[in-house]
Order: structure tokens, then C-alpha cells, then sequence
């Protein structure tokens, strides 16, 4: 995860991803920064309390929405469109909970790729940064259904900060180390 880390600081832009503009060290909150660092050991012990105490075929989804392994998100990778989008809690009480699909969107603009999950009760929106080839690091923040969509900063109870990753040619993965409601670890499946 110090990787990861070293990455958020260093922030090298890949060609054709995200279009991070060196902001991310800057706009990250020391909280959120520790969150990023522990990612691995949160992920790790949020997956073993979900594969222990979660139902078979709960564990069966959350197994198959981690399956790949991390591709390239540059070269002619474009992520723009409609998605659907689900969310599964990892860890915490209850210990495996998944939600059922709903719709995301994924736009550019010049700030580069901008995520917002359009249906349900809980909502994000954010932007990408590039980390890697294969990683984007997310920041945006939560809303309820019905409220003004807010920006990762306005209110520090709501910012949301991720992992994300290109699992198959048409699935995302985000990854919400220690969110601030509910579990140890919230994984938003997108898939098209």
C-alpha cells in the first residue's frame, strides 16, 4: 500500500487516462490519506469477516466481482457511458451485504473522468486520478437520493476515497477502504 501511496504523492499522469492534473496530493485530507495507506490491510481483513459470515451465494457474487486481474486503463481504453453499478459491503455488522445493480455514468469533461451513480438511495459523485497504468485512485463524495450532489471537501463526513480498477474489458472495480457508514469495506462493481 506504500506504493500506492508513493504513487498518490508522486502522481505520474499515464497517457489518454483520467487527465489528473497533480492536484490529488494536495486535495487529499490526512484522513483520507490514511485510509489509501491501509487499503491492503483493510481489504484483507474486511474480505475474510465477509467469506467467513456471508451467505454462499452472497460470497459467490463478492468472489466473481473480484475475479481478473488488473488491466491497462490507458491505450485506447475509454470508460465514458452508462454503466450498472452495484454496491457490496465487506466486514462490519453485517458482515456481507450486497445491493442490487443500479445505474452509473462515467463522462469527460477537462477535469477528465467523472463518475456519479445516477439511481438508489445512496449516491456518489467524483472525479479519477491517475496512480498507475492499471490503478485510478477516486475521489468524490456521498449523497442521498434528493439531496444537491456535493464535491469531495464540501463535507468531510461525506468524502468517499477509492481504489479503482479495470478487472475485464467491460468491468470496474472500486474499492472504499474503511468507509465513514456501515462496513470495513465498500466495493462498487461496474459492469456493461
Amino acid at each position: 500500500m506504500r506504493k500506492i501511496l508513493f504513487s498518490l504523492l508522486a502522481l505520474v499522469l499515464a497517457p489518454a487516462a483520467a487527465q489528473a492534473d497533480g492536484e490529488l496530493p494536495k486535495l487529499l485530507t490526512p484522513f483520507d490519506k490514511a485510509r489509501l495507506d491501509q487499503l491492503d490491510v483493510t481489504v484483507t481483513s474486511a474480505l475474510a469477516e465477509a467469506r467467513a459470515n456471508g451467505s454462499p451465494d452472497d460470497v459467490a457474487i463478492l468472489d466473481a466481482a473480484l475475479a481478473g486481474t488488473p488491466l491497462p486503463l490507458a491505450s485506447g481504453y475509454d470508460p465514458n457511458g452508462n454503466w450498472k453499478c452495484r454496491t457490496i459491503k465487506a466486514g462490519g455488522n453485517p458482515q456481507l451485504t450486497v445491493y442490487p445493480w443500479f445505474a452509473c455514468r462515467i463522462s469527460e469533461d477537462d477535469a477528465g473522468w467523472q463518475l456519479e451513480k445516477l439511481t438508489g438511495s445512496q449516491r456518489t459523485r467524483g472525479l479519477f486520478y491517475t496512480l498507475s497504468d492499471t490503478r485510478l485512485a477516486y475521489l468524490g463524495a456521498g449523497y442521498v437520493n434528493g439531496e444537491k450532489p456535493r464535491s469531495y471537501g464540501q463535507d468531510a463526513r461525506e468524502n468517499q476515497v477509492a481504489v479503482a480498477e479495470r478487472r475485464g474489458k467491460n468491468k470496474l472495480i472500486l474499492l472504499f477502504p474503511a468507509p465513514q457508514y456501515e462496513s470495513k469495506l465498500d466495493i462498487l462493481v461496474m459492469e456493461r
